[in-house]
């Protein structure tokens, strides 16, 4: 079979490696241009595209797959499926059937929850309990295609949305591999999506990721979580920026107002709408992230207060 693959952040690179040393074979791989980034701006070469090259794979990196050199180059290579792992480009709908079993991406959620660019995220900050992966076939619409296959994934009350990704990453690319064989050796005939069940999981801004110290300490606990370690949950302390990342832990009772802070026997505690939090990491802005017993050594004020 000639496989495709298309994908760019570290999460696909993850995966592609797993299929390669799984012995599966990947002919090329298909990733957004090079970027530029850092203080000097120098090219930046993605995730995906640097382990293909380590893995001696031809990668092709066009800016978008609507131009006629893009379907040039994808009918030259006869693929049989093209495998798609948060690409981060549409794919328009005249290249859908090149492939002769299409474009299977793999979505990591139980679809149709979550469908969209954060279903992690999302699933971390409503308090889902389980989540997954999901193959199923591009069609027109975004994450509405026919399901070839899901596996479960638990999430553990310590997860953030890194770690339940690295674990999502493995079980993907392992049941990438059982659809890739059934496709293979039997046929598959996917089954279609129940489109009433959907729910949306979109892109996290910002501004977004602001903590509202107002809000319940499990609504900021899930906040914090969900957020770290993209685009990271943050707060201000007077003028300055201050992440949190870690678990923080919720206690049985509230002795604070909203967002004030109090260090107290190798503890940092805040006050939320409801019962107090105990900090886990912070960053203060320009700083790498630390223990917050360790950033609280650091406080000049006193009594400091989150807004």
């Amino acid at each position: 079979m000639r496989i495709l693959f298309a994908g760019t952040p570290a999460p696909a690179a993850d995966v592609l490696m797993r299929l390669i040393s799984g012995g599966t074979e990947v002919r090329a791989v298909l990733t957004r241009p090079d970027a530029p980034a850092g203080r000097g701006r120098r090219s930046n070469r993605c995730e995906v595209a640097q382990t293909a090259d380590r893995a001696g794979i031809e990668v092709y990196q066009p800016t978008s797959l609507r131009g006629p050199q893009a379907q040039a180059w994808l009918t030259a290579c006869k693929p049989d499926v093209v495998l798609v792992v948060a690409y981060g480009l549409m794919v328009p709908s005249h290249l859908l059937d090149v492939p002769r079993h299409g474009w299977l991406n793999l979505h990591f959620s139980l679809l149709p929850a979550w469908r969209g660019a954060a279903p992690v995220q999302r699933a971390l900050e409503a308090g889902d309990e389980i989540t997954g992966a999901t193959v199923f076939r591009i069609e027109a619409g975004l994450d509405t295609g026919p399901v070839y296959g899901q596996v479960t994934q638990e999430i553990s009350p310590r997860d953030n949305a890194g770690s339940l990704l690295a674990r999502l990453c493995e079980s993907g690319a392992d049941l990438l591999v059982e659809v890739l064989q059934s496709l293979d050796s039997e046929g598959l005939t996917p089954r279609p999506q129940d489109h009433a069940a959907a729910t949306w999981a979109g892109r996290v801004s910002t501004d977004e990721a602001r903590i509202d110290w107002r809000a319940p300490a499990l609504a900021v606990n899930r906040k914090v979580r969900a957020f770290t370690p993209h685009p990271g949950a943050w707060t201000m302390l007077g003028e300055h920026r201050v992440k949190l990342s870690g678990v923080p832990q919720l206690q049985s009772h509230s002795t604070l107002d909203p967002g004030h802070v109090r260090v107290d026997r190798g503890e940092v505690r805040v006050g939320t709408g409801s019962v107090d939090l105990l900090l886990d990491r912070v960053q203060p802005a320009g700083k790498p992230a630390m223990a917050a017993t360790d950033w609280a050594r650091g406080l000049r004020d006193p009594a400091p207060v989150f807004v």
